[in-house]
């Protein structure tokens, strides 16, 4: 009875549009105070929440992706892919999603790759006939790539909540990845062949082809760095992201084509968006372990086993559970509130916890492009100066592409865990 009364609370708090910090910080104090402990757990709870070397990715990340942001790093990549396949049919939309793929390789971030992405491609793909709802929804879909294809500023956060290995949850991320984006490619040149208004690309000179690839070649140079050290064990994620902010400042000021306001109103942005996701990891933090006090995840786990035998019937009912929680909630929350309940109920179901983390990221994926709260659908709204309504109604064959990826994630489990584990899986 606990715990369903403590979790019908958090949901009503978040139905009342309480802040999702708020609302799991003030109900943990809440329920340390009614068992009678010392509120001197709240701080060091939440403390310790943040804690975490891990987590220094984070902000570096974020700083790196707003810093590439102001520095125009965007078109310099949609440039470079588009003077390769944009004289192929849909080659406009084909360049839209690989460059979504190469920046996500980089920033980490799915709002930064949507925003960077869409300032560039929007008015060009409107131009040549492209409908503006299927614009509008490529670049929103395009842009949860960045939360998919490493590095994974959703996947660290796993990782630091489960204790899994990020640099393998990095690695299981890059097959279902590149499947997700290759299924965006094949539906964009679908829609080109079948649009009578869509009006092809003149093929780019050699010329054109080797000056905007020289241009681009700092940014890529940037991801195989980062990407590359990891997997190559030269540093650790935080390392990592470090090392990137380097070089993205580096090559942003190398341009000389910002001023240090730029720099400084990058910053700015990168600090508020840290504030507000630490924030949340620690309220997360200090509900995880006044649940954890009240025994709740031992309870679900319970319950789980006696109602849920099979792990594929478990697996649809979380993903089920996901697409409701995404209606009202953002990505990074869903993560944070459901992955101190849901970790233990993995191991009682012989789910492996870097194939579920897969998982768990398309899902919430979803959640970036599905209304009203759909992050993704906001940002490409202001960008591309539309209607919301314009926006949803392009994503949904992108939400179905999702869907399917992760039906096909649980029948071909190797699509995310080849790469790390090779055939011990």
């Amino acid at each position: 009875m606990e715990t369903i009364l403590i979790l019908l609370s958090l949901i009503g708090l978040l139905l009342l549009r309480v802040p999702v910090a708020i609302a799991m910080a003030s109900l943990g104090a809440i329920l340390l105070w009614l068992k009678g402990l010392p509120m001197i757990m709240v701080s060091q709870f939440m403390i310790s929440g943040v804690d975490s070397f891990e987590l220094l990715a984070v902000p570096l990340f974020l700083l790196m992706s707003h810093i590439l942001l102001v520095g125009g790093v965007g078109s310099d990549l949609f440039r470079a892919v588009q003077s390769w396949v944009g004289h192929w049919p849909g080659g406009l939309a084909i360049a839209t999603v690989l460059t979504c793929a190469l920046f996500a390789a980089i920033s980490g971030s799915s709002v930064a790759t949507a925003a960077t992405v869409g300032t560039v491609v929007i008015v060009e793909m409107t131009k040549r006939g492209y409908p503006k709802f299927f614009v509008l929804g490529l670049v929103a879909a395009g842009g949860t790539l960045g939360i998919l294809i490493p590095p994974s500023i959703p996947m660290i956060i796993y990782g630091v909540i489960t204790e899994a290995s990020i640099p393998n949850l990095f690695l299981a991320g890059i097959g279902p990845g590149i499947f997700l984006a290759g299924m965006f490619i094949l539906y964009s040149f679908g829609f080109a062949r079948f649009n009578k208004n869509y009006v092809r690309s003149e093929k780019a000179t050699r010329a054109e082809r080797i000056s905007s690839s020289i241009a681009a070649l700092p940014v890529a140079l940037i991801a195989f760095v980062v990407v590359g050290g990891i997997y190559g064990g030269l540093f650790t994620p935080s390392e990592a992201a470090g090392v990137g902010f380097f070089l993205s400042l580096a090559i942003v000021l190398a341009k000389r084509k910002n001023t240090l306001e730029d720099i400084h109103t990058a910053a700015m942005a990168a600090m508020k968006t840290t504030v507000t996701v630490l924030l949340i990891v620690a309220a997360a933090a200090l509900f995880g372990k006044s649940i954890t006090i009240y025994q709740i995840p031992q309870d679900v786990t319970t319950f789980v086993a006696t109602a849920f035998s099979e792990p594929w019937l478990f697996t649809l009912v979380i993903c089920i559970v996901l697409l409701v929680m995404g209606l009202f909630l953002e990505s990074l929350s869903m993560l944070l509130i459901m992955m101190p309940v849901l970790f233990e109920s993995l191991a009682p179901m012989g789910i492996h916890p870097i194939w579920f983390g897969v998982l768990f990221v398309i899902m919430i994926e979803c959640a970036l492009i599905t209304p009203p709260v759909g992050m993704n659908l906001f940002v490409v709204q202001a960008v591309g100066k539309a209607k919301l309504s314009e926006v949803i109604q392009g994503v949904w064959p992108f939400v179905l592409i999702m869907l399917g990826t992760a039906a096909l994630l649980w029948f071909v489990p190797g699509l995310a865990m080849y790469i790390p584990y090779g055939d011990k899986f």
